[in-house]
């Protein structure tokens, strides 16, 4: 019952009291966001959601679109400024997926909404991730974010779409607001981001370990 029913419920009430509640914070970050990224503040890019359908998700810019002598994108290290790298690593840039919540494209918590690009390179097992509504946060940003291997991460998606329950959902927004606070996981080891998911090497397994 609440993962069918009362997890949509809810997460429709959740993120309408929100944008209401934070209503002066965006308003506060659109104009900072116009400023500091020299234009527009949003960002939206296409991302597969439940059973793969693609949406538009919303956040605010944390890179701007400096580019290089041939008109190229400088690295995101590079493009990812001061103002940028602070709403990042305070998770203000997620704010707007309030919106992608509101009309059901998202819930508040589930496994991150990644790349269009990425879908044909899942194996069977990892494509179980799309099973349910990607979140704003999960179980893996809760537990490694950026930090942990991409086949670490799938491991904890996919164990949670057969897990759902309210009081996993509860403890891993509290887990959340705990890596936010202290700001971990922000980054990869070698990347000011995470590299890109090039598919799992046969013979490659996760090594993350289910909780029960």
């Amino acid at each position: 019952m609440y993962a069918n029913f009362f997890k949509r419920f809810i997460d429709f009430i959740l993120a309408l009291v929100g944008l209401v509640v934070l209503s002066p914070l965006f308003l506060v970050l659109i104009i900072l966001g116009a400023i500091f990224m020299g234009g527009n503040p949003f960002f939206a890019q296409e991302r597969p959601g439940k059973d793969g359908k693609v949406f538009k998700l919303i956040k605010f810019r944390t890179m701007d679109n400096r580019k290089d002598p041939t008109g190229q994108l400088l690295p995101d290290e590079e493009r990812l400024n001061k103002y940028g790298s602070f709403i990042r690593s305070t998770s203000l840039d997620e704010l707007p997926e309030l919106i992608n919540i509101l009309i059901g494209d998202m819930a508040l918590i589930g496994p991150r909404p990644l790349l269009v690009r990425y879908l044909p390179l899942y194996n069977e097992e990892q494509r179980h991730r799309h099973d349910v509504r990607p979140g704003l946060t999960g179980y893996a940003q809760a537990h490694g974010r950026n930090s942990v291997t991409w086949e670490d991460k799938f491991a904890m998606d996919v164990w949670y779409t057969r897990h759902i329950s309210f009081r996993l959902d509860l403890q891993i927004l509290v887990d959340t607001a705990l890596v936010v606070l202290k700001r971990d996981g922000i980054s990869s080891e070698t990347s000011a981001t995470m590299e890109g998911f090039q598919g799992t090497p046969e013979g490659v397994r996760a090594k993350w370990k289910a909780p029960y």
